[in-house]
């Protein structure tokens, strides 16, 4: 998921930063060429595009990226490791000449599921679970979403149905919470890939169905950046990355308002957890199933992570 980037007088420093990246025509084109490539390009592939020297182009990419206007991952290659850089930034919003007024002291804390922590499922084939090193149980078998090591998971699939996971909500009463976010990368659940599969994917919090969003396709066009060496290359390599907000107004899916449900509303506070269940309904429009993927897959080394941000 990109991210808005705010510029504002009290912040000079990171104001200055993105000036300065954008303040070049070799910077802009480079942005405009990852816009294009949501998989990401490599540092000497930029090079050779624009015909720059690896130095010259390297030291853009750093301002670009010093800037949080790109991402850089690095790639097993079979001559070393590739820096691949993706587009981080949505849009860049500037505020610099309203006065606000003194803002409230946040602090966030940040929750890590692992993605084979999952506490209820149902799921259909064609579906399964693989870890860093191997398959999890058989391949198309439900019986795997049951195995113990399932704990291990670091890709998961199925066609139709839903894992729940639970987070801790111990945190709720310390301080005033006015956020919630949650974020994951997911895709659809082709044979083998197919990067134009469409499919509606669903979230619900503490059981209520908040977000819901089209995923284009099994993208399998290019190798995982942080795929295990023994994947397949002819499965699902990675997803996209997706961002669920929840305030104390409503829900926010990858940018856009989703649901008028808001923090009070979806009960956060109460109980011993938060419910966060995501799935494929069997009555969608586009049944096309969905794979999750965690730390050790996809393009973003990261599980299911909830952050909640709180004022004080």
């Amino acid at each position: 998921m990109k991210k808005r980037i705010n510029l504002e007088l009290n912040r000079p420093d990171e104001s200055v930063a993105v000036f300065r990246a954008l303040a070049s025509t070799e910077r802009l084109l480079i942005l405009q060429s990852l816009l294009d490539r949501s998989s990401g390009i490599n540092i000497t592939e930029i090079a050779d595009k624009f015909n720059l020297p690896l130095s010259t182009t390297a030291m853009h990419v750093r301002i670009l990226e010093e800037a949080g206007l790109i991402l850089i991952q690095e790639k097993p290659g079979h001559r070393g490791a590739q820096k691949i850089c993706i587009i981080l930034a949505e849009d860049v919003y500037m505020n610099i000449f309203s006065r606000r007024k003194e803002e409230s002291k946040t602090r966030s804390i940040i929750y890590k599921m692992p993605l084979g922590n999952y506490f209820d499922c149902m799921v259909t084939r064609p579906c399964g679970i693989a870890g860093k090193r191997t398959y999890i149980g058989v391949e198309d078998s439900t019986q795997a979403f049951y195995s113990p090591n399932r704990t291990h998971a670091q890709i998961v699939w199925f066609t139709s149905g839903f894992l729940e996971y639970r987070f801790p909500n111990h945190f709720v009463n310390l301080e005033k919470l006015v956020e919630l976010t949650f974020s994951f990368e997911a895709c659809s659940e082709a044979p083998g890939y197919n990067n134009d599969w469409p499919s509606d994917i669903t979230v619900w919090i503490n059981g209520h169905e908040v977000y819901t969003f089209r995923s284009p396709g099994d993208f399998g066009d290019k190798r995982g950046v942080y795929n295990p060496d023994w994947w397949p290359d002819g499965s699902s390599q990675y997803g996209e990355l997706h961002l669920l907000t929840i305030t104390n107004e409503f829900c926010i899916g990858d940018g856009r308002k989703t649901s008028d449900l808001n923090l009070d509303m979806l009960a956060v506070t109460q109980g011993e957890f938060i419910s966060f269940k995501i799935g494929v309904k069997e009555n969608a429009e586009y049944v096309g199933g969905i794979n999750l993927f965690g730390e050790c897959f996809g393009n973003f080394r990261q599980n299911i992570t909830m952050t909640a941000k709180f004022e004080h």
